[in-house]
């Protein structure tokens, strides 16, 4: 099968992260699966892949969240606005931009319809922005998810079922050390020799960055050599102003940042040195609100490093007891328990030699392979298109413009 598969942006996020994961899968399982994201600065996705990409050509892009994906629905529509560019098998969608252009190209009839992964749900205060995520969801052919979790809430919001096709890892990739190439990273990021931990997301609500903070003030009293890293940028367009309460607070507590300092702000990391930060690193700290399925727990497990997550779904579905330290995300105390835990030397090589287990356990030809039930039920001949939405279904769509 030919297989379009559809992202956000390439920037280093989690969705762009799993549908090049979920391509080269394809790809050496003997389909064409070519991932495609709109890129306005031309630089390409934020690491080489194994298999085909398009940069989609995009416009420069400010203002408002729904302006900026309005823009991109866009910038998906123009690419693909002739028979030629769809000449593929299969169309599949992974967030809300590509979606809705998934949605019009196939009210244009250029493509027969579209499989759709929903990551998860947002809770968007912005209408026109719920009003894409509801068209995104409902007019797609066939709807998978990453956990139960969200299949259920799916089901309950929207009475879709869905299938739950997973995660993936590439073990190949991110594995135990230590690497000699390791200490470079060290010393650019100026850390010292611990204890190390590593919060991934940037300085996110989501992630709960404010209690990650919080819970690193309370275990550096105890251990003043500890350091913090925080790595990543914020991926929402609704999330102004909490990284400047991130660093008031980080303030208020007496924590410097920078190169060397208690906390680092590293920002974007280059793809190549994520497994060595993941190795360099004691913990992670990933006490996340909202996850699809927390992709860096994943990684971190296959580098060897131990993980501090939310005793909640999804992490619940796929982690054992022991598997992981399970805290209260929103409970300071337990967060900085758990980090101090972390650190204990028998239960360190626990959590090491179990998560490596789990991320042995999350190949990704065997998620691939989930996925191909339903691409085969929507490639054209192989079964009937479903007919568009009607009644309740249908009110974003028929609200929407025949071009967004």
């Amino acid at each position: 099968m030919r297989i379009a598969i559809l992202t956000p942006s390439t920037d280093a996020r989690g969705t762009v992260g799993y549908a090049l994961g979920l391509g080269e899968a394809l790809c050496m399982l003997g389909h064409e699966a070519v991932v495609h994201a709109p890129d306005p600065t031309g630089r390409g996705f934020f690491r080489d892949a194994r298999c085909p990409t398009v940069s989609v050509a995009a416009k420069a892009a400010c203002g408002s969240g729904a302006a900026l994906v309005g823009a991109r629905i866009a910038d998906y529509l123009s690419h693909f606005s002739t028979p030629a560019a769809c000449d593929f098998d299969v169309f599949h969608g992974h967030c809300t931009i590509s979606g809705n252009a998934l949605a019009t190209l196939t009210r244009r009839r250029l493509i027969p319809g579209f499989v759709r992964t929903v990551h998860r749900i947002e809770a968007w205060p912005d209408l026109q922005l719920a009003r894409w995520q509801d068209r995104a969801i409902v007019d797609a052919g066939r709807l998978l998810c990453l956990s139960r979790t969200w299949g259920a809430a799916l089901a309950s919001e929207y009475g879709i079922e869905t299938e739950v096709v997973g995660s993936g890892v590439d073990t190949a990739f991110f594995r135990p050390g230590p690497n000699p190439d390791d200490d470079a990273l060290r010393r650019s990021l100026g850390l010292n020799h611990g204890p190390i931990f590593l919060s991934v997301g940037g300085f996110s609500a989501r992630k709960n960055s404010l209690a990650v903070i919080e819970a690193f003030a309370t275990l550096r009293a105890a251990i003043p050599a500890a350091q913090l890293v925080v790595a990543g940028v914020a991926a929402s367009p609704e999330t102004d102003g909490y990284e400047a309460r991130c660093r008031a607070a980080l303030e208020h507590a007496g924590l410097t940042v920078g190169p060397g300092q208690p906390v680092v702000h590293a920002g974007r990391v280059a793809q190549a040195d994520m497994p060595a930060l993941y190795r360099l690193c004691e913990t992670l700290v990933f006490p996340s609100l909202a996850e699809g399925y927390g992709q860096p727990v994943l990684e971190a497990m296959a580098s060897g490093t131990p993980v501090i997550v939310p005793a909640r779904p999804p992490f619940t579905e796929y982690l054992a007891p022991g598997e992981a330290l399970a805290v209260n995300p929103e409970d300071v105390a337990s967060i900085a328990a758990a980090m101090r835990t972390s650190l204990e030397p028998s239960r360190r090589g626990r959590l090491r030699n179990a998560g490596l287990e789990v991320a042995r356990a999350h190949a990704w030809a065997s998620c691939a392979a989930r996925h191909l039930p339903s691409y085969a039920a929507l490639r054209p001949g192989a079964a009937p298109v479903p007919p568009p939405a009607t009644g309740a279904a249908a009110w974003n769509t028929l609200r929407m413009s025949p071009d967004a």
